[in-house]
């Protein structure tokens, strides 16, 4: 493909090739386009976490921190010592990354913080509207979901949590690409039943229905 940029396929159960959707560099690690890429970074993040939940956050950034250092001093020794004796000149071994532009332009700055700045007014507008029971239904359901995380933060703690997540971030989303049309269905069942379980609810709970405002202004006019 033009570009530089690979285009990956997989095999499919008929045994043809099927071409996969292009991803960005965030999601190629998450979809293991390049197995030797997501490992590294699955694995380096893995041991990360676990470190963390058995040490201090200090401890662990000053141990990787140190080892990384090591590890480049040795590299950058090495690599004097292999162009002194082959009296060769390729320069800096890290030069290519030390020309790396890793500054944020303002409109990249500007673009993120209009997005988490929508992205927390949305939330807030959410909790507001769930927990003054604008729909009850709707706070119910998230009342069930409060409790269910009673539970489980009783099961695990929050370092756990965060290892868990870590982990089904780089499975689930192959999984379900491996597995889409399967998945969608058995979803599709989950979410019709649900809506057809609100339904009845909503029936049965007078004050969780809202009338149409058309409706609202008809009976007001009789």
């Amino acid at each position: 493909m033009a570009g530089g940029s690979k285009r990956y396929s997989r095999n499919s159960s008929n045994g043809n090739f099927q071409s996969l959707p292009e991803r960005g560099p965030v999601e190629s690690l998450i979809y293991w386009r390049d197995v030797k890429k997501s490992g590294i970074v699955f694995g380096a993040g893995l041991i990360t976490l676990v470190a963390i939940s058995c040490f201090s956050v200090i401890s662990v950034f000053a141990y990787l921190s140190l080892l990384t250092l090591i590890g480049t001093v040795a590299f950058r020794i090495y690599k004097s010592v292999t162009q002194a004796v082959q009296k060769t000149n390729d320069g800096h071994p890290f030069k290519e990354y030390l020309e790396l532009d890793l500054t944020l332009s303002q409109e990249k700055v500007q673009h993120i913080a209009g997005v988490a700045v929508a992205h927390i007014n949305g939330f807030t507008a959410e909790l507001r509207r769930l927990f003054l029971v604008e729909d009850i239904v709707d706070s119910i359901k998230f009342g069930v979901i409060l409790w269910v995380f009673t539970y489980i933060g009783a099961w695990f703690n929050g370092m756990t949590l965060v290892i868990l997540a870590f982990v089904s971030l780089f499975t689930l989303p192959k999984v379900y690409e491996n597995n889409k049309q399967s998945i969608d269905t058995y979803l599709d069942l989950v979410r019709n039943k649900l809506t057809e379980i609100t339904d009845k609810i909503r029936v049965a709970l007078p004050i969780g229905n809202k009338k149409p405002v058309a409706a609202a202004e008809s009976e007001k006019d009789k």
